[in-house]
């Protein structure tokens, strides 16, 4: 038997007044989805234990069939761990966003989706400016990065926004706080005039683009904790793709592959073509392909409707397609969102979201489409959503 994930991240949402109280999911024209819907089993699940951060760390962690309660100990260091940084035992890391302020309020979480090749020259001059003994500056994705700490554990004890929590509001206070806050708060002070007058924001002003004004530093945590490996819990070989360094984190930690398929990344440029034939031909080696799809939830942290409904389309177009019609006699998928990502409010909840389970051995519930709504209707709640990989991998 072969089996697929397919994680559409952030897909699910709210209800929108504007677009006659439809959700995204409700809206985008997806024919494989809704058949495949009604030739399976349908249903709702939490994704993110009550109490818990709904970040995609302790959702994705769920998806993959780990419970978060067990295993999270935070996203930064799941991270680092993709981007090959050694965290020592007086060591702490955190995320570190290049974002972008305007008149005293946060303007962009992501600079605009900054460039990878544009975000790494910034890091490095932060790197060159601000980077010690004790602090140190690592590149990843977009405008995503690691800013890695050296004897001052207290800093986790800060307290700390994500900056796609504050679209539009004041910075001031949701600046860090609370014990061990003054060296985040003084590299965060400190980034704005490295970055002003750099030579990659110079040009994106001229180009109109958003530029990257300052650090925003968050999701602080300490060593890697240890999950263990997916073949030994489910018994089967596995692999991933997916555009950012989390997933490609978690994969490394439970000894996954990491599927290198050019054009994967983690926003609306993202090739979904290339992916699905990636990871069918990455099925012909392993038992199980996870397929990672980031451009739902960045349109939902932009607050961009059309886009957001376009990237479940192109999902549904491009990918499920395909998988739909590979090896239909030894195929079973599980598809579904990691959490939602409601476009009012531009952040994530931890409300239950919609799954699938198709193929082989699963047979229907009584669903027309895949919908928040219609999965809702079907009276089937998976209270702990890491239990839905038992359901799909067979023993």
């Amino acid at each position: 038997m072969k089996y697929c994930i397919v994680i559409i991240d952030g897909a699910a949402g709210w209800a929108l007044p504007e677009r006659g109280g439809k959700t995204c999911l409700d809206l985008a024209y997806t024919p494989n989805l809704d058949t495949m819907a009604q030739e399976g089993v349908l249903g709702l699940a939490r994704t993110v234990p009550p109490g818990m951060e709904p970040s995609s760390a302790c959702a994705c962690m769920s998806v993959l069939g780990y419970d978060p309660k067990v295993y999270y100990r935070g996203r930064a260091t799941i991270e680092a761990k993709s981007m090959g940084i050694t965290i020592g035992d007086a060591d702490v890391v955190f995320r570190c966003n290049l974002v972008a302020v305007r008149d005293g309020k946060m303007w962009d979480y992501s600079s605009g989706h900054i460039s990878t090749s544009e975000a790494q020259q910034l890091i490095l001059a932060l790197e060159e400016n601000l980077g010690s003994v004790q602090v140190h500056f690592y590149p990843g994705v977009s405008y995503r990065h690691i800013c890695k700490i050296s004897g001052r554990e207290d800093t986790l004890l800060a307290t700390c926004t994500p900056p796609h929590d504050i679209p539009g509001k004041p910075i001031d206070e949701f600046m860090p706080k609370g014990q061990g806050s003054d060296l985040l708060l003084d590299l965060m002070k400190r980034s704005e005039a490295v970055l002003y007058d750099h030579p990659v924001n110079v040009e994106r002003r001229a180009g109109g683009d958003i530029p990257a004004t300052m650090i925003w530093l968050f999701w602080g945590t300490g060593n890697v904790p240890y999950m263990p490996p997916f073949k030994q819990i489910y018994g089967v070989d596995a692999a991933m793709t997916s555009g950012v360094d989390l997933l490609r984190g978690l994969a490394q930690m439970t000894e996954m592959e990491i599927l290198d398929i050019h054009g994967v990344t983690d926003g609306q440029d993202n090739d979904y073509s290339a992916q699905a034939i990636g990871a069918i031909k990455a099925l012909e080696e392993h038992d199980l392909v996870v397929i990672h799809i980031e451009a739902p939830d960045e349109a939902g942290h932009a607050g961009a409707i059309d886009d957001k409904i376009e990237a479940i389309q192109r999902v549904d177009r491009e990918v499920l397609s395909r998988l739909r019609n590979w090896r239909t006699n030894n195929l079973r998928m599980l598809i579904m969102p990691d959490h939602p990502t409601p476009i009012k409010i531009q952040t994530h909840t931890d409300e239950p979201i919609p799954f699938l389970l198709w193929g082989v051995g699963f047979t229907t519930n009584g669903a027309k489409r895949f919908t928040e709504a219609e999965a809702k209707t079907t009276g089937l709640l998976i209270e702990q959503g890491c239990n839905i990989m038992g359901r799909l991998v067979e023993d």
